[in-house]
Order: structure tokens, then C-alpha cells, then sequence
């Protein structure tokens, strides 16, 4: 069985209107009971129009990293 990694996504607007998503992993060992650190592992190449098309492609970029591409 793969080991379990704790990623987050979250999507981010830089500029009026460009949406880009990031995925983040736990830093290994850095865990307290108030903060839980992250570090980027990837980013959206180009931004998009809208939230919820760059969240659509955010979840299948988490999904490509955890190795599950149905």
C-alpha cells in the first residue's frame, strides 16, 4: 500500500481575473498541535478565468500526484 501524503489544494487569484492553482505538501517532521506547515510542490502553468475552472484543474493535478488518473 502507497504511503499516505498529506496534500492540500488551494486556488489563488494573483491578478483581477487569473486563477491559479497550488498543491501543497505537510513538511516532513515540522507538525505542532497550532500550525501545520506546507511546502508548494505545484503550480498552474497559466492562469484561468474563473475559480472553479482553475479548482477542476487543480483536483486533477492532485489526482495525477496521488497516482490516480480514473
Amino acid at each position: 500500500m502507497p504511503k499516505l501524503r498529506n496534500i492540500a489544494l488551494t486556488v489563488q487569484e494573483l491578478e483581477d481575473g487569473e486563477f491559479h492553482w497550488v498543491l501543497m505538501e505537510a513538511a516532513a517532521g515540522s507538525s505542532t498541535d497550532e500550525v501545520l506547515p506546507y511546502v508548494v510542490i505545484e503550480t498552474a502553468n497559466r492562469p484561468q478565468p474563473t475559480y472553479a475552472n482553475a479548482l477542476v484543474l487543480g483536483v486533477a493535478a492532485l489526482r495525477r500526484a496521488i497516482g490516480d488518473d480514473r
